[in-house]
């Protein structure tokens, strides 16, 4: 029968001070355990209650001698905790198991059983929103984080938002997909990532168990129509709607008699090649004239690696014609200097059509898709089109030839998906970029390239 430690008193207790484990008697096991404090700068002792208790169980030791098996429990911090209020833990902890109750094993049944309590009352659409702070500093930009929680708010809350989240079912995924998944597929796709992203992240909280019912790759798969059936029977994935290249420099043309910054912002788009957003986003201290570069951060990009756009002489002259703010100025500023919207690009492009439609033009539809055509179609798709085609480039010797593939991709900055791409990716060719911008802007103004030739200006 191992030895009774003496009992001691709040005094002796308190002058503990020295490192070490110091029972402390009055119920057997119980200790003081003092440690020096942790951390810079740190001074001074912590001291904390153990309870020793045995299992019951042998175990062997490095040198092969048996030991009883022993476990330590906390019972809480001195002085918070007194000695008086340690000794009865400490009581009621021994008087636990020695009735088979381990305390550890009870304590997470009682911490599952109120996690339990508390997902009953936790619902989708409070459990969404949480999830949705904790992401938002993930998103791009205001836009793409208010489109994430917009979705969910539209499709998902009227159905499933005041439902307990431990409760969603794959029935319920189903419910609420079922009327868009055919009509409006990539926003039923989209909606139903989301949803995934919240039960993923409530089961992360320990607010339910078990599969995500939003999971493609379970039952859900089973219950609604193949995607790739869907797209193929709508038609298959629809491109941005652009201005034909045959018409693209009555589109200009007829773009520069507007004088609004939201027609020179879409004019600068199309001479770069670049994304709306990159555009209306742009500030001055991106841009240097005398060097006729333009560059952007990784954080600006949407494959997130720094690009740099050389500046044919159109561009150049277009930001010379604006007046120039600070670094952080906007270029391209809409009201009280805030940022365009990419609606106000799209809207120039409508009004545009609008207008030729009612003087008895073709206005500026898409000649695949019957649709008006849109800032990203006209800026980028049609720039492509342009691009291959046989009669772009000028050589020296006179002869024309459309430009390398690699040197458009990188011009749009499309990630670059193989190897070959990949070794041209790391030079950047700016100066081989410089003549093929050049000659998409001399293009747009209705000019000739060849070197030597009269250059006309073509009437819209």
């Amino acid at each position: 029968m191992p030895r009774e430690a003496k009992k001691l008193g709040d005094k002796q207790i308190a002058a503990l001070k020295k490192p070490g484990l110091y029972p402390v008697g009055g119920v057997n096991g119980l200790a003081l355990r003092v440690t020096a404090k942790r951390g810079k700068d740190a001074e001074g002792v912590a001291r904390s209650w153990v309870l020793r208790l045995a299992t019951g169980g042998i175990r062997i030791s490095s040198n092969g001698k048996p030991f009883a098996e022993r476990r330590d429990f906390g019972l809480g911090g001195y002085p918070d905790v007194s000695l008086s209020e340690a000794r009865q833990r400490a009581a009621e902890l021994r008087q636990q198991f020695r009735a088979g109750i381990d305390p550890v094993e009870q304590r997470k049944a009682e911490r599952a059983e109120r996690l339990a309590q508390i997902a009953k009352v936790r619902t989708f659409e409070e459990v969404a929103r949480e999830c949705f702070k904790v992401r938002e500093s993930e998103f791009r930009n205001p836009k793409h984080a208010a489109q994430w929680i917009g979705t969910l708010e539209t499709y998902a809350f009227p159905t499933i938002g005041r439902l307990p989240v431990a409760e969603i079912s794959t029935a319920h995924i189903v419910e609420l997909l079922s009327p868009i998944w055919t009509t409006k597929h990539e926003t039923a796709t989209r909606v139903r990532q989301r949803i995934g992203t919240v039960i993923d992240y409530a089961t992360a909280a320990e607010l339910r168990s078990g599969p995500n019912p939003a999971d493609m790759k379970g039952n859900l798969r089973e219950l609604l129509p193949k995607s790739a059936a869907v797209r193929k029977k709508a038609g298959g994935k629809k491109h941005h709607p652009r201005v034909p290249v045959d018409g693209m420099t009555a589109f200009m043309a007829d773009l520069r008699t507007r004088t609004s910054i939201s027609a020179v912002a879409l004019e600068f788009a199309v001479l770069t090649a670049a994304r709306s957003g990159e555009v209306r986003g742009a500030t001055w201290g991106e841009f240097d004239l005398k060097a006729r570069v333009w560059s952007l951060s990784a954080e600006r990009m949407k494959a997130d690696r720094p690009h740099k756009v050389p500046l044919s002489d159109a561009a150049v002259a277009l930001l010379e014609r604006l007046p120039r703010g600070s670094a952080a100025d906007l270029v391209f500023p809409g009201f009280k200097g805030r940022e365009l919207s990419d609606a106000t690009l799209g809207k120039m492009i409508r009004d545009m059509h609008e207008a030729q439609t009612k003087a008895g033009g073709a206005g500026y539809l898409d000649p695949d898709q019957g649709r008006i055509a849109t800032p990203h179609g006209t800026a980028r798709s049609s720039f492509k089109d342009w691009s291959r085609r046989s009669t772009s480039r000028v050589m020296a010797d006179g002869n024309r030839s459309s430009f390398p593939d690699e040197w458009a991709e990188l011009a749009l900055a499309h990630v670059n998906n193989d190897q070959t791409r990949a070794a041209y990716a790391r030079d950047e060719l700016l100066e081989e970029r410089r003549e093929l911008m050049q000659a998409w802007g001399e293009y747009l103004a209705g000019k000739t390239t060849a070197a030597g030739r009269l250059d006309t200006q073509q009437k819209p």
